[in-house]
Protein backbone atom coordinates (compact mmCIF):
# COMPACT_ATOMS: atom_id res chain seq x y z
CA UNK A 1 0.00 0.00 0.00
CA UNK A 2 1.42 3.67 -0.55
CA UNK A 3 1.55 5.29 2.98
CA UNK A 4 0.37 9.28 2.85
CA UNK A 5 3.04 11.99 4.08
CA UNK A 6 3.46 11.62 7.55
CA UNK A 7 0.98 13.58 10.37
CA UNK A 8 0.98 14.67 13.68
CA UNK A 9 -1.21 15.47 16.44
CA UNK A 10 -0.48 17.17 20.11
CA UNK A 11 -3.04 15.84 22.51
CA UNK A 12 -3.73 16.06 25.94
CA UNK A 13 -2.78 14.02 28.78
CA UNK A 14 -2.43 14.96 32.60
CA UNK A 15 0.94 15.91 31.91
CA UNK A 16 0.98 18.31 29.41
CA UNK A 17 0.48 18.01 25.48
CA UNK A 18 1.79 15.13 23.77
CA UNK A 19 3.23 14.80 20.18
CA UNK A 20 1.68 11.91 18.62
CA UNK A 21 3.29 11.00 14.73
CA UNK A 22 0.74 9.02 12.58
CA UNK A 23 1.98 6.65 9.63
CA UNK A 24 -1.27 5.42 7.27
CA UNK A 25 -1.68 4.02 3.94
CA UNK A 26 -3.39 5.58 1.38
CA UNK A 27 -7.11 3.33 2.04
CA UNK A 28 -10.59 3.97 1.07
CA UNK A 29 -11.74 1.94 4.10
CA UNK A 30 -11.18 2.41 8.01
CA UNK A 31 -8.35 0.60 8.95
CA UNK A 32 -7.08 -1.44 12.66
CA UNK A 33 -4.86 1.07 14.69
CA UNK A 34 -1.75 0.32 16.36
CA UNK A 35 0.06 2.04 18.76
CA UNK A 36 3.73 1.59 18.99
CA UNK A 37 6.43 2.86 21.19
CA UNK A 38 10.17 3.67 20.81
CA UNK A 39 13.20 3.09 22.36
CA UNK A 40 14.34 5.29 24.60
CA UNK A 41 15.82 7.91 21.88
CA UNK A 42 12.18 8.46 21.26
CA UNK A 43 10.69 8.84 17.23
CA UNK A 44 14.22 8.07 15.69
CA UNK A 45 14.94 7.19 12.10
CA UNK A 46 14.72 3.59 13.03
CA UNK A 47 11.76 3.45 14.88
CA UNK A 48 9.92 5.75 11.79
CA UNK A 49 10.87 2.96 9.71
CA UNK A 50 9.59 0.30 11.48
CA UNK A 51 6.15 2.03 11.89
CA UNK A 52 5.83 2.86 8.17
CA UNK A 53 6.66 -0.91 7.27
CA UNK A 54 3.81 -1.51 9.45
CA UNK A 55 1.51 1.13 8.29
CA UNK A 56 1.75 -0.30 4.38
CA UNK A 57 0.48 -3.63 5.87
CA UNK A 58 -3.01 -1.67 6.40
CA UNK A 59 -2.41 -0.23 9.80
CA UNK A 60 -3.33 3.59 11.12
CA UNK A 61 0.13 3.65 13.12
CA UNK A 62 0.44 6.02 16.04
CA UNK A 63 3.40 6.84 17.80
CA UNK A 64 3.55 8.90 21.37
CA UNK A 65 6.63 10.61 21.95
CA UNK A 66 7.06 8.65 25.66
CA UNK A 67 9.21 11.54 27.10
CA UNK A 68 6.77 14.75 26.29
CA UNK A 69 7.20 15.88 29.75
CA UNK A 70 10.82 16.80 29.50
CA UNK A 71 11.45 17.60 25.73
CA UNK A 72 10.20 19.91 23.21
CA UNK A 73 8.14 18.26 20.46
CA UNK A 74 9.92 16.25 17.73
CA UNK A 75 13.01 16.06 19.90
CA UNK A 76 14.94 12.50 19.51
CA UNK A 77 18.30 11.42 20.57
CA UNK A 78 21.25 10.15 18.85
CA UNK A 79 22.27 6.56 19.23
CA UNK A 80 25.76 7.61 21.64
CA UNK A 81 26.60 7.78 24.35
CA UNK A 82 24.81 10.85 25.93
CA UNK A 83 21.37 9.89 24.00
CA UNK A 84 21.76 6.77 25.45
CA UNK A 85 22.52 8.91 29.49
CA UNK A 86 19.60 10.98 28.81
CA UNK A 87 16.98 8.20 28.02
CA UNK A 88 17.97 6.21 30.29
CA UNK A 89 18.04 8.82 32.97
CA UNK A 90 14.15 10.09 31.70
CA UNK A 91 13.16 6.25 31.80
CA UNK A 92 12.70 6.51 35.71
CA UNK A 93 12.36 9.46 35.98
CA UNK A 94 8.94 9.52 34.77
CA UNK A 95 6.62 8.13 36.86
CA UNK A 96 4.25 4.89 35.96
CA UNK A 97 0.92 6.56 36.43
CA UNK A 98 2.04 9.42 33.22
CA UNK A 99 3.42 6.57 30.99
CA UNK A 100 -0.21 4.29 31.59
CA UNK A 101 -2.00 7.86 31.27
CA UNK A 102 -0.29 8.08 27.91
CA UNK A 103 -0.93 5.37 26.42
CA UNK A 104 -4.47 5.52 27.00
CA UNK A 105 -4.61 8.91 26.09
CA UNK A 106 -2.99 7.51 22.61
CA UNK A 107 -5.15 4.48 22.32
CA UNK A 108 -8.18 6.82 22.61
CA UNK A 109 -6.58 9.52 19.76
CA UNK A 110 -6.18 6.25 17.53
CA UNK A 111 -9.30 4.79 18.03
CA UNK A 112 -10.96 8.33 17.31
CA UNK A 113 -9.21 8.69 14.11
CA UNK A 114 -11.21 9.02 10.96
CA UNK A 115 -9.33 6.61 9.29
CA UNK A 116 -9.20 3.92 12.02
CA UNK A 117 -12.18 1.56 12.30
CA UNK A 118 -11.48 1.30 16.19
CA UNK A 119 -9.87 -2.27 16.27
CA UNK A 120 -6.77 -1.97 18.45
CA UNK A 121 -2.81 -2.89 19.03
CA UNK A 122 0.06 -1.74 20.53
CA UNK A 123 3.76 -2.93 19.39
CA UNK A 124 7.03 -1.56 21.26
CA UNK A 125 10.77 -1.81 21.00
CA UNK A 126 12.97 -2.15 24.44
CA UNK A 127 11.53 0.09 26.70
CA UNK A 128 8.71 0.37 24.40
CA UNK A 129 8.14 -3.27 23.98
CA UNK A 130 7.49 -2.78 28.25
CA UNK A 131 4.69 0.38 27.25
CA UNK A 132 3.27 -2.18 24.51
CA UNK A 133 2.77 -4.29 27.14
CA UNK A 134 1.33 -2.62 29.69
CA UNK A 135 -0.80 -0.97 27.01
CA UNK A 136 -2.25 -4.39 26.17
CA UNK A 137 -3.31 -4.45 29.52
CA UNK A 138 -6.74 -2.44 28.45
CA UNK A 139 -9.42 -3.96 27.29
CA UNK A 140 -9.86 -2.53 24.03
CA UNK A 141 -6.50 -4.17 22.93
CA UNK A 142 -6.71 -7.10 20.50
CA UNK A 143 -2.88 -7.94 20.47
CA UNK A 144 0.57 -6.67 21.11
CA UNK A 145 3.56 -7.04 20.14
CA UNK A 146 7.16 -6.91 22.16
CA UNK A 147 10.67 -6.40 21.05
CA UNK A 148 13.08 -7.14 24.02
CA UNK A 149 11.05 -5.40 26.55
CA UNK A 150 13.06 -4.27 29.28
CA UNK A 151 12.68 -4.17 32.75
CA UNK A 152 9.64 -6.31 32.88
CA UNK A 153 11.54 -9.06 35.13
CA UNK A 154 12.87 -6.45 37.37
CA UNK A 155 10.06 -4.31 38.28
CA UNK A 156 12.27 -1.64 37.42
CA UNK A 157 10.02 0.57 35.25
CA UNK A 158 9.06 4.18 36.20
CA UNK A 159 9.77 6.61 38.79
CA UNK A 160 11.05 4.67 42.15
CA UNK A 161 11.75 1.57 40.10
CA UNK A 162 8.63 -0.03 41.11
CA UNK A 163 6.33 -1.15 38.52
CA UNK A 164 3.67 -4.04 38.83
CA UNK A 165 3.35 -5.58 35.26
CA UNK A 166 4.97 -8.82 36.34
CA UNK A 167 1.17 -8.88 39.06
CA UNK A 168 -0.96 -7.55 36.36
CA UNK A 169 -0.03 -10.44 33.48
CA UNK A 170 -3.84 -11.59 34.35
CA UNK A 171 -5.33 -7.85 32.67
CA UNK A 172 -4.09 -8.70 29.20
CA UNK A 173 -7.17 -9.76 27.29
CA UNK A 174 -5.73 -10.22 23.94
CA UNK A 175 -2.40 -12.13 22.39
CA UNK A 176 0.51 -11.42 22.53
CA UNK A 177 3.74 -12.19 20.60
CA UNK A 178 6.79 -11.84 22.84
CA UNK A 179 10.86 -11.38 21.09
CA UNK A 180 13.59 -11.71 22.97
CA UNK A 181 17.27 -11.93 21.65
CA UNK A 182 19.50 -14.69 23.45
CA UNK A 183 22.67 -12.26 23.56
CA UNK A 184 20.59 -9.53 25.62
CA UNK A 185 22.17 -8.35 28.78
CA UNK A 186 19.21 -6.24 29.69
CA UNK A 187 17.05 -9.14 29.58
CA UNK A 188 18.72 -12.31 30.75
CA UNK A 189 17.91 -15.99 30.76
CA UNK A 190 16.38 -15.54 34.47
CA UNK A 191 14.62 -12.60 33.63
CA UNK A 192 13.25 -14.79 30.36
CA UNK A 193 12.13 -16.98 32.21
CA UNK A 194 10.44 -15.08 35.10
CA UNK A 195 8.60 -13.28 32.53
CA UNK A 196 7.32 -16.51 30.93
CA UNK A 197 6.82 -18.02 33.97
CA UNK A 198 4.44 -15.59 34.99
CA UNK A 199 2.36 -15.06 31.77
CA UNK A 200 2.00 -18.68 31.61
CA UNK A 201 0.87 -18.77 35.31
CA UNK A 202 -1.55 -15.81 34.27
CA UNK A 203 -2.90 -18.19 31.36
CA UNK A 204 -2.34 -15.10 28.81
CA UNK A 205 -2.74 -16.37 25.20
CA UNK A 206 1.25 -15.62 23.96
CA UNK A 207 3.88 -16.65 21.56
CA UNK A 208 7.26 -16.82 22.44
CA UNK A 209 10.29 -16.50 20.22
CA UNK A 210 14.01 -16.23 21.42
CA UNK A 211 16.33 -15.63 18.83
CA UNK A 212 20.85 -15.66 18.83
CA UNK A 213 20.67 -11.82 19.10
CA UNK A 214 22.12 -9.02 20.69
CA UNK A 215 19.99 -5.78 22.45
CA UNK A 216 18.48 -3.65 19.77
CA UNK A 217 18.98 -6.60 16.78
CA UNK A 218 15.70 -5.19 15.00
CA UNK A 219 17.08 -1.68 14.67
CA UNK A 220 18.40 -1.10 11.04
CA UNK A 221 21.43 1.59 12.42
CA UNK A 222 24.38 -0.05 14.14
CA UNK A 223 26.54 -3.14 14.43
CA UNK A 224 23.89 -5.24 16.49
CA UNK A 225 21.73 -4.89 13.40
CA UNK A 226 20.39 -8.68 11.88
CA UNK A 227 18.11 -8.21 9.44
CA UNK A 228 17.86 -11.99 8.70
CA UNK A 229 16.38 -11.78 12.23
CA UNK A 230 14.59 -8.51 11.66
CA UNK A 231 12.81 -10.15 8.53
CA UNK A 232 11.53 -12.93 10.63
CA UNK A 233 9.91 -10.95 13.30
CA UNK A 234 8.25 -8.31 11.29
CA UNK A 235 6.27 -11.79 9.15
CA UNK A 236 5.39 -13.17 13.15
CA UNK A 237 4.05 -9.32 13.54
CA UNK A 238 2.21 -9.11 10.78
CA UNK A 239 0.85 -12.58 11.16
CA UNK A 240 -0.17 -11.77 14.85
CA UNK A 241 -1.96 -8.41 13.69
CA UNK A 242 -3.83 -9.75 10.24
CA UNK A 243 -5.26 -12.49 12.53
CA UNK A 244 -6.64 -10.29 15.53
CA UNK A 245 -7.12 -7.31 14.48
CA UNK A 246 -8.33 -8.08 10.67
CA UNK A 247 -10.03 -11.20 10.84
Amino acid sequence: MILLPPEHADIDTPTGPMRVHVLRPEHPNPLPGVVMFSEIYQVTGPIHRTAAMLAGQGYVVALPEIYHEYEDPGVAYNYDAPGTERGNTLKTTKPLSAYDADARATLDFLAQHPACNGRLGTLGICIGGHLAFRSAMHPDVQAGACYYATDIHSRSLGEGKSDDSLDRMADIPGEMLMVFGRQDPHVPAEGRRTIYDAMTAANVNFTWHEFNGQHAFMRDEGHRYDPAIAHQVYGLTYDLFARRLKS
